[in-house]
C-alpha cells in the first residue's frame, strides 16, 4: 500500500512574480504548499488536519520536483537544479519555482494563472513513522503531522481538492483502536476497584 499522501492548501492561492523591474514578464511561481498550526477543512469526511511548525526539517534537502497538476509529466521545476526554491517561514513551507520558457507552459500554465484560472497550490509527501497525533475535540477528529519523511513535489493546481489518502485511514483507524482498547481497559479497571471496594466494605 502506498503511503504517499496528497493535500491542497485552501485560501493561499500561488500567483506569477515578474523577474526584473519592468514588472511585464512574470517568470516564476511563488506560492505556499503548506502553513503550520492551520486546519484544514474535513478530509474524507472524517477529520481536520494541522501542520506544526518543525514538521518539513527533515526534508528540506529532499530532491523536490515541482509539477502541473502532479502529473510528472509535466515537470516545472526540481530543487536538484535549483529551478525550484524552498524555503520556511513563520507561515509554512514556500515555493518558486522557475518554469521551462516553452511555449506549452506559457499556454497551460502562465497564461491560465495570469487569468486567475488557476490559483491552487498543493503538495504530496509521506508522513514519518510515529509523525503524525490524533485526538478527539468534542465531535472532531484532529490530525497534528509532526514529522515528515518524504517531501515528494509541490504543484500548482487546476482543482484544489483534499486526498481521501489510504494512508491518513490507516493511521486514523489505528488510533481509534488504541483509543478504544485503552477506554476498554480502563472500564475494565474501574469496575474491578469498585468490586475490590465493595469487598472491603462487606467484610
Amino acid at each position: 500500500m502506498s503511503n504517499i499522501e496528497k493535500r491542497t492548501l485552501q485560501g493561499q492561492p500561488c500567483e506569477l512574480r515578474s523577474s526584473n523591474d519592468a514588472g511585464n514578464a512574470p517568470t516564476t511561481i511563488f506560492g505556499y504548499g503548506a502553513v503550520f498550526n492551520t486546519r484544514s477543512s474535513v478530509i474524507a469526511g472524517t477529520f481536520v488536519e494541522e501542520i506544526a511548525p518543525g514538521a518539513f526539517d527533515g526534508v528540506m534537502n529532499d530532491d523536490v520536483r515541482a509539477l502541473f497538476n502532479h502529473d510528472p509529466n509535466f515537470v516545472l521545476g526540481r530543487t536538484r537544479s535549483k529551478t525550484l526554491q524552498l524555503s520556511l517561514d513563520s507561515r509554512g513551507l514556500a515555493y518558486t519555482i522557475t518554469p521551462p520558457d516553452t511555449q506549452m507552459v506559457r499556454d497551460l500554465v502562465l497564461a491560465p494563472m495570469a487569468r486567475g484560472d488557476v490559483t491552487g497550490s498543493s503538495f504530496r509527501f509521506i508522513v514519518a513513522k510515529d509523525g503524525d497525533e490524533w485526538r478527539q475535540e468534542g465531535e472532531l477528529v484532529v490530525r497534528t503531522i509532526h514529522r515528515f519523511a518524504e517531501l515528494l513535489d509541490v504543484s500548482p493546481v487546476t482543482y484544489p481538492a483534499y486526498d481521501e489518502s489510504s494512508s491518513a485511514q490507516r493511521s486514523l483507524d489505528a488510533w481509534r483502536q488504541a483509543r478504544d482498547e485503552g477506554a476498554h481497559v480502563a472500564a475494565i479497571t474501574e469496575r474491578r476497584a469498585r468490586e475490590r471496594f465493595l469487598d472491603l466494605i462487606n467484610t
